[in-house]
Formats: structure tokens, sequence, C-alpha cells
């Protein structure tokens, strides 16, 4: 990426939120963005604005032919790719035993699924020019858990676990990777989330969760803008870091979740460290 020619943005979930915020940021400095979501209606300002620059498509990352057309689309408006947002995201809330088995499925075909649709068919493009930026869209819930998220950390569980080793396969081909990990941001998202229905037992952990998230004062919520911002800091990087957490309550609740990791950790390393020791027969 260069002050001279304008990078290429692929942005999945770009109707809304952080997709759009990231969408719009790109474009105003210049660059080109192909700007993908299920309906296109919210992304036609932008294309008002900024002309041939954005590309809006309309495509549903669950849907692997539809994923590759807009690649292809992107290939024959701009002949690259340079950045990758992997931010389509849908979210269900409920204890884990309420979540109904479509509901789960549905969250991982979304958020898991459409992860790996996206990546299969971009990695191909970033791989022949050796170059390239993948952003993937986690959360903070991708590093804690509480009552009611186990379904949707579950699924930013994995595309952590697959972007931990999707960094060191693409390392030498020259391509960059990025976990991205908002706090709580003012989207639609919390509102627009799934909610299995309830089972009382679990109203003294899991409704509370979801009280305490409904009474978080607002200035907890960072701007989606805020946000884009900082994902473009770390696209312009020489070196960017492999988790980019934004906002200071992701970055508590972050520190505390690992501080009480290795606290246990060192708890228990003696137990740990016995199953080494060699077990001599009489």
């Amino acid at each position: 990426m260069t002050d001279k020619t304008p990078s290429t943005w692929f942005v999945t979930g770009a109707s809304s939120g952080i997709g759009l915020a990231v969408a719009r940021a790109a474009a105003d400095r210049g660059d080109n963005v192909v700007a993908l979501a299920r309906t296109t209606a919210a992304i036609q300002p932008l294309v008002e604005q900024h002309g041939s620059r954005v590309l809006a498509q309309a495509v549903d990352v669950r849907r692997p032919a539809e994923v590759r057309d807009a690649v292809s689309n992107t290939l024959e408006a701009f002949g690259r790719i340079d950045v990758v947002v992997n931010n389509a995201g849908y979210g269900l809330f409920g204890a884990v035993e309420e979540s109904t088995d479509t509901q789960a499925r549905d969250t991982f075909d979304t958020n898991v699924f459409g992860v790996l649709h996206v990546l299969r068919a971009t990695l191909p493009v970033l791989r022949a020019q050796r170059s390239g930026h993948v952003l993937q869209g986690s959360s903070y819930y991708g590093r804690i858990a509480e009552p009611g998220v186990g379904l949707l950390s579950a699924t930013k569980y994995a595309v952590e676990g697959l972007t931990d080793a999707l960094t060191p396969e693409l390392e030498p081909l020259g391509i960059k990777v990025t976990l991205v990990e908002p706090g709580p941001t003012a989207t639609a998202f919390v509102s627009n989330l799934d909610v299995a229905e309830s089972i009382a037992d679990y109203d003294q952990t899991v409704r509370e969760v979801q009280k305490a998230i409904g009474d978080l004062p607002p200035e907890t919520f960072n701007a989606p803008d805020q946000v884009a911002a900082a994902v473009l800091a770390v696209v312009d990087a020489p070196r960017p870091p492999r988790r980019l957490v934004t906002g200071s309550f992701a970055v508590k609740a972050i520190r505390e979740a690992l501080e009480d990791q290795l606290a246990e950790l060192k708890e228990w390393e003696a137990t740990a460290l016995a199953v080494d020791d060699v077990l001599v027969a009489s």
C-alpha cells in the first residue's frame, strides 16, 4: 500500500456498524471498496458519493458461490484485492442449553463457515499477488465468555483458533493477518440478537447478564467510526498486530481474563507437571 496507488478493500457485513464505518473510511481516503451485504440499500450513499470506486454487492456469506462471484466482480473492477475485512456476523443470546440446534447452526453458518467461504474465495488472489492483509472480525467475546453468550463466544473462539493457525500459514506468502476484537460498540448488533427461549433456572445467571448489558451506560459503547480509524491504522502499520482490541472495556475484560488464567495455571502447575513423572512398575 502506497500513497500513490489506491488499495482495494473487500468488506463483508458492510451495510451497518463497523463494516459500514470501515467501508466509508477507506473510501473517504481514496481507496477502492467492494462492500458486501445481504441487502445493499445502506451502501448506496457511498456509491453515490464515490462513484466507481465503491462497488456494492448483494452477497450472503453463507453461500460460497455468491462470495466467489463477488471476488470475480472485484477483480474485473479493480484488478486486485489488498484488504479483506471478514466482518459479517450473527448474534445469539441465551444459555447454552436454551439454544436450539437450528439457532446454533445458524450462528456457526455465518460466523464460522461464512468466514471460511470468504477466505477460500479471496486467499487465492492474495497468494497470487504475494501480498494483502486479512482482518478477521472477532470480538472481546473471542477471548472471554459469560452466561448467555456461549454460542456467540464459541463461534468467535473458533475464528480465533483458525486465525492463529492461518497467520503463520500466510506469513511466508507475504500476507498479513489481524484479528479485530471490539468491545461494546454503538451498532445495531445487540438489538438484532436472536434470543433463545428462556429456562427459569438460568434467570440468576443469563438474565442477570442480559440486564447488566442493558444497563451499560452509553459511554461504554465505542463509535464505529473510531473503531474504523483503529482498523485503518493497523492496515497502514508496517508490522501490524496479530490482535487489535478496541475500547477500554474490552482491554480491561481481556486483561482480567488472562490474569485469571495465568493464576489458575500457576495454582495447578504441580498437578499438571506430575503427569510427566515416569511410573516404574513395582
